[in-house]
């Protein structure tokens, strides 16, 4: 059994459902993170792994959403982000020593999901960088049914010649200790307080992006500023790995909104016709956070979500 402690919730800011805890755990390396759970009926448990810079709060209502239709949801603050532990003395910076260590967060929110006994099937439901994190999970054996993405980074978004232009970058702070420095255009205020609503690159709907960031002004202590150097050269590379594995035999449903603006859609088409298990929905007019978008875009999000995984 996984040793569980109490762990802050921030439930006023959350708008999941009420019943709703959090849990501190470790990953075998020792580093501590917080699990949330919200108990569900018997048609089995979702693990939620959020995008760069989110935390467990940030997907109350899409948890409320899961829990209204019979899966308990544990969410989860991986290593350098929400209040999980951060690397390095500045907490603003979006740090991993690795992205295969995200799965040793992975392989500890399962064992939670077990330790806290909740009933199966497991299923998966990622955003983001946690479509990255989730799909290796899958081709390395974890044990997910189904499985469900939303703008998942299968590619990064990037001009022509800005990969291997940040891949030289990124090797040569590393020889003089400054790989774990802000990558550049970013830095340590988190994107929701430093844009405006005004042509932002996460939602369309003006109050869903106020709720976001009334939560980035409450908790401060959960946002994130740019990634490191170095994340940004690991996710890269992490991305042509993902490309070049066999795809997992996991029904899969992955959501896109025509409006991407910060994966690489290209990327994750390619991903997708590769993958005889997986089907591609583009939601029209959604921008990268399908679940925080206008109504009727995230209600369909949702009705898709939840056919998928019910199967």
């Amino acid at each position: 059994m996984t040793a569980l402690a109490e762990a802050p919730l921030f439930a006023e800011v959350a708008d999941g459902p009420p019943d709703g805890r959090a849990f501190w755990t470790k990953a075998e390396d020792g580093v501590r993170l917080r699990v949330g759970h919200w108990p569900g009926g018997t048609r089995g448990s979702v693990l939620l792994i959020p995008g760069r810079t989110e935390y467990i709060e940030k997907y109350g209502p899409t948890a409320a959403n899961l829990v209204a239709e019979g899966w308990h949801v544990l969410a989860l603050d991986v290593r350098g982000q929400g209040l999980a532990d951060r690397p390095l003395p500045d907490p603003m910076v979006g740090h991993v020593r690795a992205h295969g260590d995200y799965q040793r967060d992975v392989a500890a929110a399962v064992a939670a999901m077990r330790s806290l006994g909740l009933p199966a099937p497991f299923h998966l439901l990622g955003h983001s960088m946690g479509g990255a994190i989730g799909l290796r999970a899958m081709i390395e054996g974890k044990p997910f049914q189904r499985a469900a993405f939303s703008a998942p980074m299968w590619g990064i978004r990037l001009s022509t010649g800005v990969e291997p232009a940040a891949r030289v970058a990124a090797a040569a702070a590393k020889l003089v200790g400054r790989h774990t420095g802000y990558a550049p255009g970013t830095g340590k205020v988190t994107y929701l307080l430093a844009a405006p609503f005004a042509g932002n690159t996460l939602t369309t709907d003006e109050a869903t992006w106020n709720w976001m960031r009334h939560q980035s002004q409450a908790h401060p202590e959960l946002t994130l500023g740019g990634p490191s150097l170095a994340w940004a050269a690991g996710a890269m590379a992490e991305t042509r790995w993902l490309a070049r594995q066999v795809r997992p035999r996991v029904p899969t449903v992955v959501l896109l909104g025509s409006g991407e603006r910060i994966v690489n859609t290209a990327a994750v088409q390619a991903m997708v016709r590769g993958w005889p298990e997986a089907r591609l929905l583009i939601l029209p007019g959604a921008e990268h956070e399908v679940l925080m978008e206008a109504p009727p875009i995230r209600k369909e999000a949702i009705a898709a979500i939840v056919a998928h995984l019910a199967g």
